[in-house]
């Protein structure tokens, strides 16, 4: 009778585990499971079926779940449209200065302007996207 209990607990906590997705109560669904499975091989009291319950389901948790949580981890999102062009090369195609200038950046042409105000970069210079502010790159010839 008590595996049986403890079998219906392994599935109920696999099952909610699929509302959260954290892989926590995934390793308590595996501790219930493994005493489900002693209980059912033994006839030994419930408090040791408890104590198999919390050392499998500790196990899980400190020894497989850090390796489950990175390999299933998703990876940072690939930045895409104006976030991915800083950092990027872009080369003057007029004169950039504080108030004009244009550069063509990843095919496109964009008006552009210095990082540093103070600085005028001529034309066939290549520099670097430091951010995009509204319709305009800010860009930076660097040392």
């Amino acid at each position: 009778m008590a595996a049986l209990i403890w079998l219906v607990a392994s599935v109920l906590l696999a099952g909610a585990e699929a509302l959260t997705g954290e892989l926590f109560l995934l390793m308590l669904a595996g501790g219930a499971l493994a005493t489900a499975g002693f209980s059912a091989l033994t006839d030994f009291p419930v408090w040791l079926d408890a104590v198999v319950f919390g050392v499998v389901s500790i196990a899980l948790i400190v020894g497989v779940r850090p390796t489950l949580m990175r390999r299933f981890a998703t990876p940072p999102p690939t930045p895409t449209g104006i976030d991915a062009l800083p950092g990027r090369q872009a080369l003057v195609l007029e004169d950039v200065g504080e108030h004009s200038g244009r550069v063509k950046l990843a095919g496109d042409e964009w008006t552009a302007r210095p990082l540093d105000t103070t600085e005028v970069y001529p034309a066939g210079t290549t520099v670097t996207v430091m951010e995009i502010d509204g319709a305009t790159a800010v860009v930076w010839r660097g040392p």
